[in-house]
């Protein structure tokens, strides 16, 4: 097995399969009133902070765009699709979760969303009691790609960073981590690696399964 004391994990994308589920509602609403390149603008917000994502948002279509009437119209959407915060998992999250526990490492979430929503989605499939320590995009200043988060969390869970492992799906995630100096499995969602990913990421799998058998090489 690998030489690590722990594992960080983002959460959209990586636990759960809502980075899709969220891109569909989007989709969805920019059908209705006909906006252009949504799916593009999508993948620039992938793990970023609502704050951040706005300011994408208008960025790309101006300060005029109505947002909060779309963004309103997309949650209530998404939370008519996925009731009581129950979201689609990625294959191997439990395997994953059990593997790690069962060697006595620690776990750590590092996820731009909001707290109290982080909670609710990991609590509603039975996740939170994995997690040592859980850092949110509302306990730090700066989002991803920013290091923050990961300095945070490296900060709470009290362990040097060369006996860590990130795992994440997104670009500005793998910034995020790899700028905190830390070892990044990237397991890529809706955006396959570029030049930049392959550089930055300790290695590139195709899910949680094969982190498990990376990590016990």
């Amino acid at each position: 097995m690998k030489n690590f004391e722990g594992i960080i994990f983002d959460m959209d994308g990586v636990i759960f399969d809502s980075e899709r589920a969220i891109m569909e509602c989007w989709l969805e609403i920019g059908k209705k009133y006909n906006i252009k390149d949504l799916d593009k603008v999508y993948l620039l917000c992938t793990g970023v902070t609502i704050e951040k994502t706005k300011d994408i948002i208008l960025n790309h279509y101006g300060s005029d765009f109505p947002y909060e009437k779309y963004n309103e119209e997309g949650t209530k959407l998404f939370f008519e699709k996925y009731k009581d915060f129950k979201l689609p998992l990625k294959p191997g999250v439990f395997e994953l979760m059990e593997f790690l526990k069962s060697n006595n490492k620690k776990i750590a979430l590092a996820s731009s969303s909001p707290n109290y929503l982080v909670k609710k989605e990991l609590e509603a499939q039975g996740l939170i009691n994995y997690f040592d320590k859980i850092i949110t995009g509302d306990m730090v200043l700066k989002s991803k790609p920013e290091p923050d988060i990961y300095l945070k969390a490296i900060e709470e869970l009290k362990i040097d960073p060369n006996n860590l492992f990130v795992i994440e799906d997104s670009f500005n995630g793998i910034r995020s981590a790899t700028s905190a100096n830390l070892k990044a499995i990237m397991v890529p969602d809706l955006k396959l690696p570029d030049d930049e990913m392959k550089s930055k990421a300790t290695v590139i799998l195709s899910d949680l399964l094969e982190v498990i058998k990376y990590l016990n090489e």
